[in-house]
Protein backbone atom coordinates (compact mmCIF):
# COMPACT_ATOMS: atom_id res chain seq x y z
CA UNK A 1 0.00 0.00 0.00
CA UNK A 2 2.99 2.32 0.54
CA UNK A 3 4.06 2.16 -2.98
CA UNK A 4 1.22 2.00 -4.38
CA UNK A 5 1.56 5.11 -6.54
CA UNK A 6 4.86 5.00 -7.34
CA UNK A 7 4.22 4.30 -11.13
CA UNK A 8 7.60 5.72 -12.45
CA UNK A 9 9.11 2.27 -10.65
CA UNK A 10 8.44 0.37 -13.88
CA UNK A 11 10.99 -1.94 -15.84
CA UNK A 12 9.86 -2.78 -19.62
CA UNK A 13 10.27 -6.80 -19.44
CA UNK A 14 8.01 -7.70 -22.22
CA UNK A 15 5.75 -4.92 -21.93
CA UNK A 16 5.63 -2.44 -18.69
CA UNK A 17 5.98 -4.14 -14.95
CA UNK A 18 5.75 -2.09 -12.36
CA UNK A 19 6.46 -1.94 -8.84
CA UNK A 20 2.81 -2.22 -7.75
CA UNK A 21 2.48 -5.47 -10.75
CA UNK A 22 5.15 -7.71 -8.73
CA UNK A 23 4.21 -6.71 -4.73
CA UNK A 24 0.55 -7.27 -5.61
CA UNK A 25 1.23 -10.38 -7.76
CA UNK A 26 3.49 -11.79 -4.65
CA UNK A 27 0.37 -10.62 -1.93
CA UNK A 28 -1.76 -12.40 -3.58
CA UNK A 29 -0.25 -15.65 -3.98
CA UNK A 30 1.19 -15.84 -0.35
CA UNK A 31 -2.37 -15.06 0.27
CA UNK A 32 -4.04 -17.67 -1.68
CA UNK A 33 -0.81 -20.30 -0.30
CA UNK A 34 -1.69 -19.38 3.29
CA UNK A 35 -5.68 -19.67 2.83
CA UNK A 36 -4.64 -23.16 0.73
CA UNK A 37 -2.27 -24.54 3.37
CA UNK A 38 -4.87 -24.15 6.38
CA UNK A 39 -7.82 -25.41 4.34
CA UNK A 40 -9.52 -21.87 4.54
CA UNK A 41 -11.75 -21.34 1.62
CA UNK A 42 -14.35 -18.89 4.05
CA UNK A 43 -14.90 -15.00 2.85
CA UNK A 44 -16.39 -12.51 4.56
CA UNK A 45 -19.56 -11.01 2.88
CA UNK A 46 -18.23 -8.28 1.73
CA UNK A 47 -15.09 -10.02 0.16
CA UNK A 48 -17.88 -12.55 -1.60
CA UNK A 49 -19.58 -9.52 -3.70
CA UNK A 50 -16.10 -8.45 -4.13
CA UNK A 51 -15.65 -11.53 -6.10
CA UNK A 52 -18.89 -11.46 -7.64
CA UNK A 53 -18.08 -8.12 -9.22
CA UNK A 54 -14.52 -9.69 -10.56
CA UNK A 55 -16.99 -12.63 -12.00
CA UNK A 56 -19.23 -10.32 -13.58
CA UNK A 57 -16.55 -8.14 -15.30
CA UNK A 58 -14.35 -11.09 -16.17
CA UNK A 59 -17.39 -12.00 -18.07
CA UNK A 60 -18.04 -9.01 -19.62
CA UNK A 61 -14.42 -8.61 -20.54
CA UNK A 62 -14.43 -12.01 -22.20
CA UNK A 63 -17.29 -11.52 -23.82
CA UNK A 64 -15.56 -8.53 -25.56
CA UNK A 65 -12.27 -10.27 -26.82
CA UNK A 66 -15.11 -11.54 -29.53
CA UNK A 67 -15.41 -8.34 -31.04
CA UNK A 68 -10.89 -8.17 -31.63
CA UNK A 69 -10.02 -8.38 -35.13
CA UNK A 70 -6.54 -7.15 -35.45
CA UNK A 71 -3.26 -8.95 -33.12
CA UNK A 72 -2.49 -5.15 -31.69
CA UNK A 73 -6.17 -4.96 -30.35
CA UNK A 74 -5.88 -8.73 -29.06
CA UNK A 75 -2.56 -7.01 -26.95
CA UNK A 76 -3.83 -4.24 -25.80
CA UNK A 77 -6.54 -6.42 -24.36
CA UNK A 78 -4.24 -9.04 -23.18
CA UNK A 79 -2.86 -6.57 -20.96
CA UNK A 80 -5.87 -5.16 -19.95
CA UNK A 81 -6.95 -8.37 -18.94
CA UNK A 82 -4.03 -8.91 -16.60
CA UNK A 83 -3.89 -5.46 -14.61
CA UNK A 84 -7.41 -6.24 -13.96
CA UNK A 85 -6.73 -9.81 -12.53
CA UNK A 86 -4.44 -7.85 -9.92
CA UNK A 87 -6.62 -5.04 -9.49
CA UNK A 88 -9.73 -6.72 -8.53
CA UNK A 89 -7.26 -9.56 -6.65
CA UNK A 90 -6.39 -7.35 -4.57
CA UNK A 91 -9.11 -5.73 -3.93
CA UNK A 92 -11.20 -9.48 -3.07
CA UNK A 93 -8.10 -10.39 -0.71
CA UNK A 94 -7.30 -7.31 0.53
CA UNK A 95 -10.91 -7.33 1.81
CA UNK A 96 -10.85 -10.60 2.81
CA UNK A 97 -7.82 -10.09 5.53
CA UNK A 98 -9.00 -6.25 6.33
CA UNK A 99 -12.02 -7.94 8.12
CA UNK A 100 -10.18 -10.41 9.85
CA UNK A 101 -7.70 -8.42 11.35
CA UNK A 102 -7.89 -6.05 14.27
CA UNK A 103 -8.61 -2.34 13.85
CA UNK A 104 -5.10 -1.33 14.78
CA UNK A 105 -4.18 -3.14 11.69
CA UNK A 106 -6.71 -1.47 9.70
CA UNK A 107 -5.21 1.99 11.27
CA UNK A 108 -1.81 0.72 10.08
CA UNK A 109 -3.02 0.40 6.77
CA UNK A 110 -4.77 3.42 6.02
CA UNK A 111 -1.75 5.36 7.37
CA UNK A 112 0.44 3.35 4.57
CA UNK A 113 -1.76 4.43 1.95
CA UNK A 114 -1.93 7.86 2.45
CA UNK A 115 1.44 7.59 3.87
CA UNK A 116 2.66 6.58 0.85
CA UNK A 117 0.77 9.28 -1.16
CA UNK A 118 2.66 12.11 1.30
CA UNK A 119 6.18 10.43 0.73
CA UNK A 120 4.96 10.84 -2.98
CA UNK A 121 4.39 14.56 -1.95
CA UNK A 122 7.46 15.22 -0.91
CA UNK A 123 9.46 13.49 -3.53
CA UNK A 124 7.61 16.27 -5.95
CA UNK A 125 8.62 18.96 -3.69
CA UNK A 126 11.96 18.24 -3.64
CA UNK A 127 11.92 17.24 -6.97
CA UNK A 128 10.36 20.96 -8.06
CA UNK A 129 13.11 22.64 -5.51
CA UNK A 130 15.59 21.07 -7.46
CA UNK A 131 14.62 22.10 -11.05
CA UNK A 132 14.14 25.96 -9.99
CA UNK A 133 16.98 26.41 -8.12
CA UNK A 134 19.83 24.22 -9.68
CA UNK A 135 17.77 23.08 -12.30
CA UNK A 136 18.66 19.58 -11.45
CA UNK A 137 16.76 16.45 -12.75
CA UNK A 138 16.12 14.38 -9.58
CA UNK A 139 14.97 11.61 -11.32
CA UNK A 140 18.12 11.14 -13.34
CA UNK A 141 20.11 10.71 -9.79
CA UNK A 142 17.47 8.22 -8.02
CA UNK A 143 15.14 6.96 -10.82
CA UNK A 144 16.94 6.19 -13.41
CA UNK A 145 19.51 3.71 -12.15
CA UNK A 146 17.10 1.18 -10.76
CA UNK A 147 14.67 1.68 -13.95
CA UNK A 148 16.73 2.71 -16.95
CA UNK A 149 13.99 4.94 -18.25
CA UNK A 150 14.62 8.45 -18.62
CA UNK A 151 12.21 10.46 -16.91
CA UNK A 152 11.64 13.51 -14.74
CA UNK A 153 9.85 16.35 -13.75
CA UNK A 154 6.85 17.81 -16.30
CA UNK A 155 7.69 21.48 -17.89
CA UNK A 156 4.76 22.82 -18.87
CA UNK A 157 6.39 25.70 -20.60
CA UNK A 158 8.09 28.78 -20.27
CA UNK A 159 6.81 32.08 -19.66
CA UNK A 160 8.93 34.77 -21.94
CA UNK A 161 10.55 32.11 -23.66
CA UNK A 162 13.32 31.70 -20.50
CA UNK A 163 11.33 30.96 -17.24
CA UNK A 164 10.50 27.58 -17.49
CA UNK A 165 7.26 26.38 -15.76
CA UNK A 166 7.89 23.23 -13.70
CA UNK A 167 5.22 21.44 -12.62
CA UNK A 168 5.98 18.61 -9.93
CA UNK A 169 4.68 15.16 -11.01
CA UNK A 170 6.92 12.92 -8.35
CA UNK A 171 6.54 9.41 -8.39
CA UNK A 172 3.59 9.44 -10.60
CA UNK A 173 4.87 10.76 -13.49
CA UNK A 174 2.31 12.98 -14.56
CA UNK A 175 1.49 16.17 -12.68
CA UNK A 176 -2.40 15.40 -12.71
CA UNK A 177 -1.82 12.13 -11.73
CA UNK A 178 -0.58 13.01 -8.34
CA UNK A 179 -2.98 16.50 -8.02
CA UNK A 180 -6.01 13.62 -8.09
CA UNK A 181 -4.27 10.95 -5.77
CA UNK A 182 -3.12 13.68 -3.30
CA UNK A 183 -7.46 14.58 -3.04
CA UNK A 184 -7.88 11.28 -1.29
CA UNK A 185 -5.52 11.75 2.08
CA UNK A 186 -6.76 15.48 2.08
CA UNK A 187 -10.63 14.76 1.97
CA UNK A 188 -10.02 11.37 4.27
CA UNK A 189 -7.61 13.00 7.19
CA UNK A 190 -9.42 16.32 6.98
CA UNK A 191 -12.87 14.99 8.94
CA UNK A 192 -10.39 12.69 11.30
CA UNK A 193 -8.69 15.86 12.33
CA UNK A 194 -10.92 17.88 12.66
CA UNK A 195 -12.73 15.66 15.07
CA UNK A 196 -9.55 15.08 16.60
CA UNK A 197 -9.67 15.85 20.53
CA UNK A 198 -7.72 18.59 22.28
CA UNK A 199 -4.41 18.09 23.34
CA UNK A 200 -4.53 14.42 21.27
CA UNK A 201 -0.78 13.90 20.00
CA UNK A 202 -1.97 12.97 16.06
CA UNK A 203 -3.50 16.61 15.69
CA UNK A 204 -0.54 19.12 15.12
CA UNK A 205 1.01 16.55 12.63
CA UNK A 206 -2.24 15.99 10.51
CA UNK A 207 -2.67 19.72 10.39
CA UNK A 208 0.97 19.98 9.28
CA UNK A 209 0.55 17.31 6.97
CA UNK A 210 -2.56 18.49 5.57
CA UNK A 211 -1.32 22.09 5.22
CA UNK A 212 1.51 20.42 3.26
CA UNK A 213 -0.23 18.27 1.31
CA UNK A 214 -2.94 21.35 0.18
CA UNK A 215 0.34 23.12 -0.75
CA UNK A 216 1.65 20.06 -3.21
CA UNK A 217 -2.03 20.12 -4.89
CA UNK A 218 -1.83 23.16 -5.46
CA UNK A 219 1.78 22.96 -7.22
CA UNK A 220 0.60 20.35 -9.68
CA UNK A 221 -1.50 23.09 -10.91
CA UNK A 222 -3.70 20.20 -11.85
CA UNK A 223 -7.00 21.46 -12.67
CA UNK A 224 -9.07 18.01 -12.57
CA UNK A 225 -7.12 17.57 -9.00
CA UNK A 226 -8.65 21.06 -7.83
CA UNK A 227 -12.04 20.20 -9.32
CA UNK A 228 -12.44 17.20 -7.65
CA UNK A 229 -11.18 18.66 -4.16
CA UNK A 230 -13.92 21.20 -4.31
CA UNK A 231 -16.15 18.68 -5.05
CA UNK A 232 -15.09 16.59 -2.44
CA UNK A 233 -15.25 19.61 0.12
CA UNK A 234 -18.61 20.39 -0.83
CA UNK A 235 -19.62 16.95 0.54
CA UNK A 236 -17.78 17.14 3.75
CA UNK A 237 -19.35 20.77 4.12
CA UNK A 238 -22.73 18.93 4.30
CA UNK A 239 -21.70 17.73 7.97
CA UNK A 240 -18.76 19.49 9.31
CA UNK A 241 -20.19 23.13 8.65
CA UNK A 242 -19.45 23.93 11.70
CA UNK A 243 -15.84 22.78 12.19
CA UNK A 244 -14.95 24.84 8.41
CA UNK A 245 -15.20 28.29 10.90
CA UNK A 246 -13.47 27.25 13.81
CA UNK A 247 -9.77 27.64 14.49
CA UNK A 248 -8.71 24.27 14.25
CA UNK A 249 -9.70 24.05 10.24
CA UNK A 250 -9.40 28.13 9.81
CA UNK A 251 -5.60 28.56 10.82
CA UNK A 252 -4.34 25.82 8.95
CA UNK A 253 -6.05 26.98 5.81
CA UNK A 254 -4.53 30.60 6.69
CA UNK A 255 -0.88 29.24 6.63
CA UNK A 256 -1.49 27.59 3.34
CA UNK A 257 -3.21 30.88 1.90
CA UNK A 258 -0.31 32.94 3.62
CA UNK A 259 2.46 30.72 1.87
CA UNK A 260 0.96 30.76 -1.28
CA UNK A 261 0.17 34.70 -1.58
CA UNK A 262 3.76 35.28 -0.86
CA UNK A 263 5.32 33.27 -3.07
CA UNK A 264 2.69 34.58 -5.96
CA UNK A 265 3.31 38.52 -5.44
CA UNK A 266 7.11 37.38 -5.08
CA UNK A 267 6.88 36.77 -9.30
CA UNK A 268 3.42 38.27 -9.75
CA UNK A 269 3.74 38.20 -13.55
CA UNK A 270 5.26 34.74 -14.12
CA UNK A 271 2.34 33.27 -12.21
CA UNK A 272 -0.45 35.67 -13.47
CA UNK A 273 0.97 34.41 -16.87
CA UNK A 274 0.67 30.36 -15.59
CA UNK A 275 -2.84 31.32 -14.03
CA UNK A 276 -3.93 32.32 -17.41
CA UNK A 277 -2.34 29.15 -19.37
CA UNK A 278 -3.78 26.90 -16.86
CA UNK A 279 -7.54 28.77 -16.65
CA UNK A 280 -7.49 28.63 -20.88
CA UNK A 281 -10.16 25.51 -21.48
CA UNK A 282 -9.70 26.15 -25.33
CA UNK A 283 -5.74 25.88 -25.52
CA UNK A 284 -4.38 23.03 -26.64
CA UNK A 285 -3.78 21.12 -23.69
CA UNK A 286 -7.21 21.40 -22.71
CA UNK A 287 -9.02 20.21 -25.96
CA UNK A 288 -8.33 16.95 -26.01
CA UNK A 289 -10.17 16.29 -22.73
CA UNK A 290 -13.38 17.58 -24.29
CA UNK A 291 -12.68 15.68 -27.73
CA UNK A 292 -12.40 12.67 -27.10
CA UNK A 293 -16.47 12.73 -25.74
CA UNK A 294 -16.64 12.67 -29.31
CA UNK A 295 -15.91 9.29 -29.94
CA UNK A 296 -18.40 7.99 -28.05
CA UNK A 297 -21.30 8.14 -29.70
CA UNK A 298 -19.67 6.80 -33.30
CA UNK A 299 -18.68 3.80 -31.25
CA UNK A 300 -21.51 2.94 -29.48
CA UNK A 301 -23.45 2.72 -32.98
CA UNK A 302 -21.95 0.42 -33.86
CA UNK A 303 -20.70 -1.49 -30.67
CA UNK A 304 -22.99 -0.58 -28.24
CA UNK A 305 -23.23 -3.61 -26.00
CA UNK A 306 -19.57 -4.32 -25.37
CA UNK A 307 -17.69 -2.04 -27.08
CA UNK A 308 -14.56 -2.14 -28.79
CA UNK A 309 -12.42 -4.22 -25.98
CA UNK A 310 -11.16 -3.91 -23.17
CA UNK A 311 -8.05 -1.42 -23.14
CA UNK A 312 -8.54 -0.66 -27.03
CA UNK A 313 -9.46 3.16 -26.95
CA UNK A 314 -5.80 3.77 -28.36
CA UNK A 315 -5.82 1.49 -31.24
CA UNK A 316 -9.34 2.91 -32.14
CA UNK A 317 -8.05 6.66 -31.89
CA UNK A 318 -4.49 5.59 -33.55
CA UNK A 319 -7.20 3.90 -36.70
CA UNK A 320 -9.52 7.40 -36.40
CA UNK A 321 -6.29 9.90 -36.48
CA UNK A 322 -3.32 8.35 -37.40
CA UNK A 323 -2.04 9.61 -34.10
CA UNK A 324 -0.62 6.37 -31.53
CA UNK A 325 -0.26 5.84 -27.61
CA UNK A 326 -3.10 8.41 -26.86
CA UNK A 327 -5.28 7.68 -24.27
CA UNK A 328 -9.26 8.35 -23.59
CA UNK A 329 -8.61 11.13 -21.06
CA UNK A 330 -11.40 10.50 -19.56
CA UNK A 331 -12.49 7.62 -17.58
CA UNK A 332 -15.85 7.58 -18.41
CA UNK A 333 -15.08 7.80 -22.30
CA UNK A 334 -12.67 4.41 -22.14
CA UNK A 335 -15.45 2.63 -19.99
CA UNK A 336 -17.88 3.61 -22.57
CA UNK A 337 -16.12 3.26 -25.59
CA UNK A 338 -14.41 -0.11 -24.54
CA UNK A 339 -16.91 -2.11 -22.07
CA UNK A 340 -20.00 -0.86 -24.24
CA UNK A 341 -23.04 -0.01 -22.48
CA UNK A 342 -22.97 -3.40 -20.39
CA UNK A 343 -19.51 -2.37 -18.93
CA UNK A 344 -20.31 1.18 -17.95
CA UNK A 345 -23.70 -0.33 -16.09
CA UNK A 346 -21.51 -2.68 -14.38
CA UNK A 347 -19.17 -0.29 -12.96
CA UNK A 348 -22.35 2.21 -11.94
CA UNK A 349 -23.30 -0.44 -10.20
CA UNK A 350 -20.05 -1.51 -8.18
CA UNK A 351 -18.93 2.31 -7.80
CA UNK A 352 -22.93 2.54 -5.84
CA UNK A 353 -21.85 -0.76 -3.79
CA UNK A 354 -18.90 1.24 -2.21
CA UNK A 355 -21.02 3.90 -1.61
CA UNK A 356 -23.62 1.92 0.00
CA UNK A 357 -21.29 0.26 2.03
CA UNK A 358 -19.75 3.88 2.87
CA UNK A 359 -23.22 4.78 3.89
CA UNK A 360 -23.35 1.69 6.23
CA UNK A 361 -20.17 2.52 8.09
CA UNK A 362 -22.01 6.06 9.06
CA UNK A 363 -24.98 4.11 10.10
CA UNK A 364 -22.61 2.52 11.96
CA UNK A 365 -21.12 5.92 13.28
CA UNK A 366 -24.48 7.31 14.41
CA UNK A 367 -25.47 3.89 16.27
CA UNK A 368 -22.31 4.29 18.37
CA UNK A 369 -23.25 8.11 18.65
CA UNK A 370 -26.23 6.93 20.26
CA UNK A 371 -25.04 4.74 22.96
CA UNK A 372 -22.29 7.01 23.85
CA UNK A 373 -19.09 5.03 22.27
CA UNK A 374 -15.96 7.09 21.48
CA UNK A 375 -15.65 4.92 18.41
CA UNK A 376 -18.39 6.88 16.79
CA UNK A 377 -15.71 9.89 16.83
CA UNK A 378 -13.72 7.48 14.22
CA UNK A 379 -15.91 5.66 12.09
CA UNK A 380 -18.09 8.88 11.70
CA UNK A 381 -15.33 11.18 10.37
CA UNK A 382 -13.10 8.69 8.35
CA UNK A 383 -16.68 7.28 6.56
CA UNK A 384 -17.82 10.62 5.71
CA UNK A 385 -14.05 11.50 4.54
CA UNK A 386 -13.95 8.37 2.36
CA UNK A 387 -17.50 9.67 0.82
CA UNK A 388 -16.00 12.89 0.12
CA UNK A 389 -12.93 11.36 -1.40
CA UNK A 390 -15.30 8.75 -3.52
CA UNK A 391 -16.73 11.74 -4.79
CA UNK A 392 -13.80 13.99 -5.89
CA UNK A 393 -12.01 10.65 -7.27
CA UNK A 394 -15.38 10.26 -9.63
CA UNK A 395 -15.73 14.21 -10.61
CA UNK A 396 -11.63 13.95 -11.31
CA UNK A 397 -11.52 11.51 -14.00
CA UNK A 398 -14.15 13.24 -15.83
CA UNK A 399 -11.61 14.88 -17.93
CA UNK A 400 -8.23 12.24 -16.62
CA UNK A 401 -7.71 8.85 -16.41
CA UNK A 402 -6.83 7.53 -12.93
CA UNK A 403 -9.25 5.04 -11.29
CA UNK A 404 -7.32 2.49 -13.88
CA UNK A 405 -4.54 2.57 -11.14
CA UNK A 406 -3.92 0.28 -8.29
CA UNK A 407 -4.48 3.00 -5.59
CA UNK A 408 -7.82 3.13 -6.75
CA UNK A 409 -8.57 -0.11 -5.74
CA UNK A 410 -6.69 -0.13 -2.21
CA UNK A 411 -8.84 2.81 -1.73
CA UNK A 412 -11.85 0.83 -2.53
CA UNK A 413 -10.77 -1.86 -0.39
CA UNK A 414 -10.17 -0.01 2.89
CA UNK A 415 -13.89 1.75 2.09
CA UNK A 416 -15.62 -1.33 1.73
CA UNK A 417 -14.20 -2.93 4.53
CA UNK A 418 -14.79 0.28 7.47
CA UNK A 419 -17.97 -1.10 8.55
CA UNK A 420 -17.08 -4.90 8.61
CA UNK A 421 -14.11 -3.84 10.78
CA UNK A 422 -15.52 -0.60 12.98
CA UNK A 423 -18.32 -2.71 13.29
CA UNK A 424 -16.75 -5.60 14.68
CA UNK A 425 -14.80 -3.86 17.30
CA UNK A 426 -17.66 -2.23 18.84
CA UNK A 427 -18.85 -5.59 19.34
CA UNK A 428 -16.00 -6.77 21.10
CA UNK A 429 -16.12 -6.95 24.35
Amino acid sequence: MLTVTFHKLQWELAGSLTLSDVLTSVFLVVFCWDRLEHGDTRLTRTALVALGFLLAFALVYLAGFYALDTAQSLAQWAKGMVKFVLHFGFLVTGVALLARRSLDFYWLALAAFCGGIALNALYGVIQLGLAEVVGANLDAALIEPITSRQTGINVFGAVGGTQEVFRPNALTGDPNHLGIELVIPLLVLTPLYLRLETGHRLRTPLALLLVFLLVVELATLSRSGLLGLGCGALVLALPYRRHFRRPAFLVPLGAVVALVAAVIVARLDFFLTVLRARTNTSSAAASPHFEVYGFVPDVLSSNPVLGLGLNNFAVYYEFVTGRPDFGPHSFYVATLVETGVVGAALFAVFVIWIFRRLGAARRLGRALTAIGDPLAARVRPLAWGMTAALVATLVANLFYLTMTFYYFYVFAALAVALPAVFGRAARAP
